[in-house]
């Protein structure tokens, strides 16, 4: 697994010393290919020739990739891939970098095919600065055209091209959605120009655009006075019954006859569910496998307790329940996706959208029911990236870190910590923030979403796996039986509090150190003096995290008096509040005296061990280097 997994296999163009120089780097991190002219010498596995004209060779590899990076001009390039370009739905990314590596463009297929994401992943990757020009970006916006993306819904008819125009012109669009996901509302920029529900048109604010979010498949007539468009949430779970041999051909005949009548859009279907015994139906199987549908199979004793309105004594002798197609409809919508594990909590069963109906021809019949679930089927394998953001300047954020955070579909923090990297996210995300004390909650929501589909990046200060989510999370799928697999989870380290604190007073660990917190919420308090007794005997530097707090003001004594009976009071000792953030704080002190400065949630307080010394204003702990020359 890589960030750049959604954008394979890449492809990059280098015709210089200097760019090949550029791009080999940044393909091995893309798992890229780097063609280079056979006047150039290969580096390693990662570089391929390509003889003869460039602009033939692009022709050879146009389809094979996902994307595409030069370092060339943007005029060469423009007239490289023109007679290449097809539609916007179907062209792959191009991303273009300067020669100097300061500059990543994205130059062609930015929404659809994702090169302003790219752009601005690569940008992260080269430090550079990322050129995206699309008018949705730079007004804070999703684009309309990839809005429902990583919901897995599918895009419907319309005029994309004046809705997307009509955005671009800040003028009011009405979006009705009657089913699907709503989370993307919830980060709109304040002056967004949706206006929600079937509001009526301004006096002076008219409605300009549609947007249809719906399994309802519209027909929009011609010479339309304003663009319409629709997106299709996968909400509508098909309950199938047949007789066993019944063709593919039938089955999905049947299925396109029941939706055209009962006006439901096609790319609105979630998935076939049906009864345990035809899950080795070959005509079943085989629909599913060429529409890419999940296939859910149920016993009859669960399809046996399912209300339905249509039932049948018949099918009842023959199967044991006296419905498939019914019953595994509303089975199917109402518990696809609700367990306990995944935290969702089913009120009701869902109603059928359309009751049983049979579809015959010859000695084949397929019965069809559909009903319609409350969450969409995304069709994708979810993430969850642990990351750890450091101290909270950006610049002290890795570059893997920053990656994974624009990469995300959502991102879950505290508030805090979500201010601080807020120039790092981008349109569309979804933003969440649970305050402190929630952390169990932040643990659970995101792998709700991942489980759902999602990629969520969890943040946390410092490493998120030292007093940070990356261990929370990692109980919770255990609790949840994880298979290890999907969710899939990768962590990215940080900069812990422990690591900038050092920094910024000098070299205190240089030799054994250990951290503490003095938070007694989850740890006994008797065993955190257990701890610090341990560091202060063993002479460890201690670095103690969560010193004081509103509520919590003795721990912070108690560990004085601790380190007081086995260190000379003169240790010394370094405060460091908000670390390489704009309120940064720093006390260098001694151990009598530290309790004189303000401490709190936000501070870090070092204490050095017995040879730990100040010089001009620098905290020093020898390693022994020049004990041993003696």
């Amino acid at each position: 697994m890589t960030l750049f997994d959604d954008f394979e296999p890449i492809s990059a163009i280098a015709t210089t010393p200097r760019a090949t120089e550029l791009l080999h780097t940044l393909c091995k991190s893309l798992r890229a290919t780097l063609y280079i002219p056979e006047s150039l010498p290969l580096i390693d596995a990662t570089t391929r020739h390509y003889s003869g004209s460039l602009k033939a060779h692009l022709g050879t590899i146009w389809g094979d990739n996902r994307a595409f990076i030069f370092c060339l001009a943007n005029g060469a390039v423009i007239r490289l891939i023109a007679p290449l370009l097809a539609d916007k739905a179907s062209d792959p990314a191009i991303v273009v970098i300067d020669p100097t590596g300061q500059y990543v463009i994205s130059l062609c297929s930015g929404h659809q095919g994702g090169a302003d994401r790219l752009a601005q992943l690569i940008a992260h990757q080269l430090d550079a600065t990322p050129i995206i020009t699309g008018a949705s970006h730079n007004l804070n916006l999703p684009g309309i055209d990839i809005l429902g993306s990583p919901f897995g819904w599918r895009k419907g008819t319309g005029d994309w091209t004046g809705i997307s125009h009509v955005i671009a012109s800040q003028k009011r669009v009405q979006v009705i959605q009657e089913s699907g996901c709503e989370l993307w509302k919830d980060n709109l920029p304040q002056n967004h120009p949706f206006s929600f529900g079937f509001d009526e048109n301004g006096e002076n604010d008219p409605i300009e655009g549609r947007v249809w979010i719906s399994a309802t498949k519209r027909r929009f007539a011609e010479g339309l006075s304003i663009p319409k468009v629709q997106w299709h949430p996968r909400v509508l779970w098909v309950g199938i019954g047949c007789i066993r041999g019944t063709s593919q051909e039938l089955i999905a005949e049947g299925i396109e006859k029941v939706c055209q009548k009962y006006h439901l859009a096609m790319d609105a279907i979630a998935g076939i569910a049906t009864i345990d015994i035809k899950a080795d139906e070959v005509g079943i199987v085989e629909y599913c496998q060429e529409k890419n549908y999940p296939l859910l199979t149920y016993s009859a004793d669960v399809l046996n307790t399912i209300k339905i309105p249509n039932p049948s004594e018949v099918v009842k002798q023959e199967v044991g329940t006296a419905s498939v197609a019914e019953a595994a409809a509303i089975y199917g919508s109402t518990y696809w996706f609700s367990s306990e594990e995944n935290g969702e909590k089913v009120e009701s069963e869902k109603p059928l959208l359309v009751t049983k109906q049979v579809i015959k021809s010859n000695n084949e019949a397929v019965t069809v029911a559909v009903a319609q679930s409350d969450l969409e089927y995304t069709g994708r394998k979810g993430k969850i990236y642990l990351v750890g953001i450091g101290p909270g300047s950006l610049e002290q954020i890795t570059t893997a870190a920053k990656t994974a955070i624009n990469q995300a579909d959502a991102i879950i923090g505290y508030s805090l910590y979500l201010e601080l990297i807020k120039t790092i996210s981008r349109p569309g995300q979804i933003i969440q923030s649970l305050p402190i004390t929630q952390e169990l909650q932040r643990a659970q929501r995101a792998i709700f979403l991942a489980k759902w589909g999602l990629t969520v990046a969890v943040v946390s200060s410092g490493d998120s796996g030292i007093y940070g989510m990356a261990g929370l999370v990692l109980e919770e799928l255990k609790n949840c039986s994880w298979d290890g697999n999907n969710p899939s989870i990768e962590v990215f380290p940080g900069i812990t509090a422990l690591q900038a604190t050092a920094a910024r007073v000098g070299t205190p660990l240089m030799h054994d150190f250990c951290a503490i917190s003095l938070s007694d919420l989850l740890t006994p308090w008797e065993v955190i003096k257990k701890r610090l007794q341990a560091a202060a005997v063993g002479d460890f530097v201690t670095a103690l995290y969560n010193p004081k707090s509103q509520t919590r003001q003795s721990q912070i004594v108690e560990a004085q008096n601790i380190f007081l009976h086995y260190r000379n009071p003169n240790t010394p000792v370094a405060l460091v509040r908000c670390a390489y953030r704009q309120e940064e704080n720093i006390i260098l002190t001694n151990l009598t005296e530290m309790l004189d400065h303000n401490i709190d949630m936000l501070t870090t307080v070092l204490i050095g061990n017995s040879s730990t010394f100040f010089h001009q204003n620098w905290m020093i702990t020898p390693r022994g280097y020049n004990e041993l020359k003696m």
